[in-house]
């Protein structure tokens, strides 16, 4: 389906940076379809995905690539969430700065320490601050707080990652979720042998009941050498999973990432001699 959707998305720019198995990043300034607006090509592919493959997509329309994907975000399930250009401000700076791309909590807890909590905070202190602060990243916050994204949509860009992921019909105990866990294992095993590069660390996700995310990864010594592997790694990345025989969880996802060419990941480093 993710290769259906993508020729879909193709109908209309060549121009298309995929995130993952269901998302990608569109340049539509000049677009096939010749049609005039961003949003009307948005609106197109929606129509299309939804007529011609029977599933919904949420797409997010901005002037840059990270107001778009907050905007992608906005309104889903199926929903179609438009930013333009002269919104940019009425729109960001109410947000809490852990919508912004890169801000994960750590980084969010060190900003309400200093009392910014909303991008309109953040806005306030001067590039200088930010770097005595946050390092080079205080760049990327300094330039994201004014709406600043110059990163270009980059089509073919080398895969970061490869996952699967499903959500129970009932939430379960950690006990109870190997056999999804060997489902999913062989899904992303598959997925995986289309890629000419190999990958490296092994992820498991987990939901639990009340919405939190775990995720715990393992880079062995050598990649994984076939599904029988990955799943044994992923069955026990669950070991490290320690919150109680009570805990329950909707969600489990398995991945690979840190994907390198294959001489680099075949090659190990000396550690003795």
């Amino acid at each position: 389906m993710s290769r259906l959707v993508r020729e879909i998305f193709k109908r209309h720019t060549d121009l298309v940076e995929p995130l993952s198995p269901d998302e990608a990043y569109l340049d539509v300034t000049e677009n096939k379809s010749r049609l005039p607006t961003a949003t009307r090509v948005a609106r197109a592919i929606r129509e299309q995905i939804r007529e011609e493959l029977k599933l919904t997509a949420s797409a997010g329309v901005a002037p840059n690539k990270f107001l778009a994907k907050i905007a992608s975000d906005w309104r889903k399930p199926d929903g179609l969430f438009v930013i333009q250009p002269e919104e940019v401000d009425s729109f960001l700076l109410p947000l809490s700065v852990g919508r912004l791309p890169g801000v994960g909590k750590v980084t969010e807890e060190k900003l309400k320490n200093i009392d910014i909590r909303a991008v309109a905070d953040l806005r306030k202190l001067d590039l200088s601050a930010l770097e005595g602060h946050f390092g080079r990243y205080g760049i990327r916050l300094h330039e994201l707080a004014r709406g600043i994204d110059n990163s270009e949509v980059i089509p073919d860009r080398p895969t970061k990652s490869v996952s699967a992921e499903d959500t129970f019909e009932s939430d379960v105990p950690l006990t109870e979720i190997g056999p999804m866990i060997r489902r999913l294992a062989e899904k992303v095993w598959t997925a995986s042998r289309k890629e000419v590069r190999v990958a490296r660390t092994v992820v498991l996700k987990l939901k639990t009941s009340e919405f939190k995310i775990l995720t715990r990864s393992h880079t062995p010594s050598a990649p994984p050498s076939s599904c029988e592997e990955l799943t044994k790694i992923a069955l026990s990345l669950r070991e490290r999973i320690n919150l109680g025989p009570n805990q329950r969880f909707r969600l489990v996802g398995i991945g690979l990432s840190n994907f390198r060419d294959s001489n680099d990941a075949s090659a190990q480093p000396v550690l003795f001699e």
